[in-house]
């Protein structure tokens, strides 16, 4: 149980390549869900019950099974189909896409926050839908929704270590492998323990102090 420094000079380059492998992950899967959740949300508000509907049915589906079977399916169920894809790609894919489920009903919340009087002047004023959309709806309902989101970008990078189970090594797979090497484990994972609350508690706080911002 005596901590060893020298284990923890020998852990930190592993440890800084798992750290950007983390970032790299977390920044493109929260890309992939603020845009895909997005096109889910204007989806399920489409007049099309053929829109609308098989949107609603993938969305509930893919919020409602794990992520870590999502992930499994898409590293070892699409090749089975000829899609193959990288583990890192596979692991940004199944993050953005399982979070961008729950930033589309952040975004719905938003949207459904608009005043309808919003909706009546542009439609008094003939702007095309695509015109109320961008010019007069999202950008009222984004401003109305930032933290929400934010708050999901801390979610997805407590969850980035779930994509060791398909080989990435992120910090967290960086710290199996290098106590599977040397058997030493205090030190490791004391250190990823402890980036994960240097980079997290920052966030949140930045995070508050951006809706106390937005509400005045």
């Amino acid at each position: 149980m005596n901590w060893n420094w020298n284990a923890v000079g020998d852990f930190l380059p592993m440890f800084w390549h798992g750290l950007l492998v983390t970032l790299e992950a977390l920044a493109l899967g929260s890309l992939i869900a603020f845009i895909l959740g997005l096109f889910w949300a204007m989806a399920q508000r489409s007049e099309h019950a053929v829109v609308r509907w098989p949107v609603v049915g993938v969305t509930e589906f893919i919020r409602n099974t794990p992520l870590l079977v999502q992930l499994f399916f898409l590293y070892y169920v699409l090749p089975e189909w000829g899609i193959t894809l990288s583990a890192l790609t596979t692991g940004v894919i199944g993050l953005g896409l399982h979070y961008s489920t729950y930033t589309a009903e952040v975004y719905r919340a938003g949207i459904d926050g608009v005043p309808v009087g919003q909706w009546e002047a542009a439609t008094a004023l003939s702007l095309p839908r695509s015109r109320t959309w961008g010019a007069v709806i999202l950008p009222q309902a984004i401003r109305r929704v930032v933290p929400a989101l934010g708050n999901y970008v801390v979610a997805m990078l407590k969850d980035t270590p779930m994509i060791f189970v398909i080989g990435v090594l992120e910090m967290l797979g960086e710290a199996r492998q290098f106590s599977s090497q040397t058997f030493q484990t205090i030190e490791p994972y004391t250190v990823v323990g402890l980036a994960f609350i240097v980079i997290a508690y920052p966030a949140s706080l930045l995070l508050r102090a951006l809706e106390r911002r937005l509400v005045r």
